[in-house]
């Protein structure tokens, strides 16, 4: 059995190898990839491979745009920290969805639910058009979908002040900004609270509905969005409503992401 591992973070994909082998499989003879532009080139110069666990934001974009130019014959786990990609995983031959940081038994659930479901991922044809879902396969997903609940997100953040904790309600938060080490909650009038914690564990605490990831280090707000435009290197300058009239900068992995974000 061929596995292939996309993941651009050491203890990530040192937790995957150590899980499959815990599992009695072995991975490629070189087990992690970790941008899109190697993962193509791999993919380009060997056989599909009969599994892939795939992070979403590699060292160099999302992996999206990997999976738009290899059209994948095999089932997919995405290991991810990111909940919002949940629908276009299941679009990219997706069988399973892992939330960072997951446990072993979260893992065996997967790769019990990859043998229930390999043998119905049908080959591809001569013409090597992209390979598509059995309607078993289909059924699954659809399933798996209605019974992802809708989690209960943060509602305010607690920042603590000499003169106690300040409660600073999330519909507040123009952006959150990582700077240093420190994360950063950043309301309409430009006032900066800190917190524990990384923007990444911040991000899974928050709608994605109306929290997006502007690049590696920024979140926003859509309520504090006022415009969005053209700018260099195929970016973003993202405007903010308010007085402190800021803008912010899309990364040219994440603008895709984001403008199809804005469309939802």
């Amino acid at each position: 059995m061929t596995i292939l591992i996309l993941e651009d973070e050491s203890l990530a994909a040192r937790q995957t190898v150590a899980f499959l082998a815990r599992a009695g499989l072995a991975p490629v003879a070189q087990p992690v990839v970790r941008s899109v532009a190697k993962a193509l080139a791999w993919l380009q110069a060997n056989p599909m491979p009969d599994l892939i666990f795939s992070d979403i934001e590699l060292l160099d974009g999302n992996v999206f745009a990997l999976y738009e130019q290899v059209a994948v014959k095999c089932p997919v786990i995405f290991t991810t920290a990111y909940d919002q990609f949940l629908l276009p995983a299941f679009q990219h031959h997706g069988i399973a969805y892992l939330l960072k940081p997951f446990d072993y038994a979260q893992f065996q659930q997967a790769l019990a639910k990859y043998e229930e479901l390999k043998s119905h991922f049908r080959p591809a044809s001569l013409t090597d058009a992209p390979p598509s879902l059995s309607p078993a396969v289909l059924r699954a997903l659809q399933q798996a979908l209605r019974q992802v609940g809708h989690p209960e997100y943060r509602q305010r953040f607690s920042v603590r002040q000499r003169q106690g904790l300040y409660l600073l309600p999330v519909e507040e938060v123009a952006y959150l900004q990582a700077d240093e080490g420190v994360t950063f909650a950043v309301d309409a009038v430009g006032g900066r609270y800190p917190f524990n914690g990384t923007l990444t564990e911040l991000e899974r605490q928050l709608d994605p509905r109306r929290f997006a990831r502007l690049n590696r280090s920024e979140l926003v707000n859509v309520a504090f969005i006022e415009r969005a435009e053209p700018y260099f290197n195929k970016r973003l300058a993202v405007k903010l409503r308010g007085p402190a009239s800021v803008v912010l900068l899309t990364s040219t992995a994440q603008t895709p992401e984001f403008r199809r974000w804005l469309d939802q």
